[in-house]
C-alpha cells in the first residue's frame, strides 16, 4: 500500500523539492500540493491523504488553523509540522491541535521518505531531539499541570508506564521492543493501550503527559 501525501507550503521550490524526493520512493504518492492553509483543508477533503506535511507560516490561512481543522475531520490524516530550529508558539499550538510530529525543513533528502513512512506507521516522533526540546520547553511553562498529569498516569500498568517513558524519549517501537525484550507487535499493542488510557490522539501528546508528570526526570 502506498502512503498518500499532501504537501502544504507557500514556497513553490520547497514543495517541488519535497515532491521530487517523495515521488522517487515507490511506496509514496504525492496526491496534492497546497500553497496555503485554506487550500490544504480543501485538498485534504478532496484527496483524503494519509499524511500531510504542513508548513506553519503561510498566507490566507496559516498552518496552525489548517492543522486544527484537518485533525477534526473524520478519519483525519496524520499532520506533520514543518519547522525550523527556532521553535515558537505556533508549533506549541499545533501540538495541542493534534499534530503528530515535527520535521525540520533542512531534513536530509534521504531521511524525508523514511520520516513520512514512520509517521504513517505511527512508529516514532520525528526529529526526536527537536521534539524533546519542544516538549520540555512547553511543559516548563506550566508546572501546575504536574499533579493532573500524574493522576492520568495512575491508570497505567507498570509495563505501560515503562513503554510511555521510552516513547517520550523519542524511541521507535522497534527500539522500545529491544529495551523491554518484547516483539514490535506487542509494543504496538501497549502503545495503543497507553494512548487510549491517556486519551491522547498521538505519541507526541502522550509524551507531553509523560514530561508533565516528571516521568523522565
Amino acid at each position: 500500500m502506498r502512503v498518500r501525501v499532501l504537501l502544504a507550503d507557500d514556497e513553490d521550490l520547497v514543495r517541488s523539492g519535497m515532491s521530487m524526493i517523495l515521488q522517487a520512493d515507490p511506496d509514496i504518492e504525492v496526491v496534492a500540493e497546497a500553497a496555503d492553509g485554506a487550500e490544504a483543508v480543501q485538498l485534504v477533503r478532496a484527496h483524503r491523504p494519509d499524511v500531510v506535511l504542513m508548513d506553519i507560516r503561510m498566507p490566507v490561512v496559516d498552518g496552525l488553523t489548517a492543522t486544527t481543522e484537518i485533525t477534526r475531520l473524520p478519519d483525519a490524516p496524520r499532520v506533520v509540522v514543518l519547522t525550523t530550529f527556532d521553535l515558537d508558539e505556533y508549533v506549541h499550538a499545533a501540538l495541542q491541535a493534534g499534530a503528530t510530529g515535527f520535521l525540520l525543513k533542512n531534513t536530509p533528502p534521504r531521511e524525508l521518505a523514511r520520516a513520512v513512512k514512520a509517521v504513517y506507521d505511527g512508529d516514532a516522533m520525528l526529529a526526536p531531539s527537536v521534539t524533546r526540546r519542544l516538549i520540555q520547553d512547553f511543559v516548563g511553562r506550566d508546572t501546575s499541570r504536574q499533579a493532573k498529569a500524574r493522576s492520568r498516569l495512575a491508570g497505567l500498568t507498570e509495563r505501560e508506564t515503562e513503554v510511555l517513558r521510552l516513547l517520550a524519549e523519542g524511541k521507535s517501537n522497534a527500539d522500545i521492543g529491544t529495551c523491554l525484550f518484547m516483539s514490535e507487535a506487542t509494543v504496538k499493542t501497549h502503545v495503543s493501550r497507553v494512548l487510549a488510557k491517556l486519551k491522547c490522539a498521538n505519541r507526541v501528546q502522550a509524551a507531553i503527559v509523560a514530561h508533565d508528570a516528571g516521568l523522565l526526570r
